[in-house]
């Protein structure tokens, strides 16, 4: 361990913990970075040959910060474990770099046999709060693991899974998926609409459901303007009209609904097709 990754390990708690406010806070009140700190001397002692004073250090940070990481596991640089209670990492497991776990995440082993027996996850990693990756699987770069997801096969790369079992349910982001991604975006601002911040993270039904809506209306776009073409080509002029905008307070009585409410809930036996738009 060195002095340059334990500063690391602290610079990367303020970009993925927003509450982190300075590096004295860091230090005394963060039980993921005392759990790293622990570790990094505790896998050293390991590699040294002093197993059970590792060992020793490793349950002393258990019991101090309710983190259990065996000083044989792995663990890359910029490693950050938000929360961290109840996150336990087997001996075999190797975790690369800039990789986060929430707490409650167990990367465990499915066999009592010694050898390698615990997940690998590539860098850039996130596993969700109470997820568990089990067994000697491997975790693809920037995959992301959904809360109390059971994991137990290899994961592909920029991929999210979610469930019991595991199921991928975003794939990674292909050049085809970025131009699909870059037409439905287009066709939002057209229409004055944006719902993408949140799809984009998340793998709502309802937002897939938005995604298939702007595709169809793409499609039908284009062979709108074909036909208009066409149309033109032979004489026609009746595509020369421009169509009215949509405005955004055409919407206005969902927005005002919507706002009236702070968990975003309708009232219980109302309509929103009752609200009325203002004049």
């Amino acid at each position: 361990m060195s002095f340059k990754q334990f500063r690391e390990d602290i610079a990367c708690v303020f970009e993925r913990d927003p509450a982190a406010r300075n590096t004295f806070e860091v230090l005394t009140t963060y039980p993921g970075v005392h759990a790293i700190l622990h570790h990094r001397i505790a896998n050293w002692l390991w590699h040294k040959g002093l197993k059970w004073l590792a060992r020793m250090l490793s349950t002393f940070s258990r019991w101090m910060t309710g983190i259990e990481i065996h000083p044989g596991a792995t663990i890359g640089r910029r490693f950050f474990i938000d929360h961290g209670m109840g996150v336990v990492i087997g001996e075999t497991a190797e975790i690369g770099d800039d990789c986060t776990l929430y707490h409650g995440v167990t990367l465990g082993g499915t066999s009592w046999k010694k050898g390698k027996r615990h997940p690998t996850l590539l860098d850039g990693v996130v596993v969700g709060a109470g997820a568990k990756v089990l067994g000697p699987i491997t975790v693809g770069k920037e995959a992301r693991i959904g809360s109390n997801a059971v994991v137990t096969k290899d994961v592909p790369e920029g991929v999210t899974v979610v469930g019991i079992p595991g199921r991928i349910v975003r794939k990674a982001a292909t050049k085809a998926s970025s131009e699909l991604e870059d037409r439905r975006r287009a066709i939002a601002a057209k229409i004055g609409f944006d719902a993408y911040g949140m799809a984009d993270e998340m793998p709502d039904p309802i937002a897939r459901s938005i995604h298939n809506l702007m595709d169809h209306m793409h499609a039908v776009d284009g062979k709108i303007d074909s036909m208009c073409r066409a149309l033109n080509r032979l004489g026609d002029h009746t595509c020369d009209e421009a169509l009215p905008e949509l405005e955004k307070e055409t919407f206005v009585c969902l927005h005002e609904r919507l706002k009236r409410d702070e968990d975003g809930v309708l009232p219980e036996g109302t309509d929103i097709a009752d609200e009325k738009p203002n004049a």
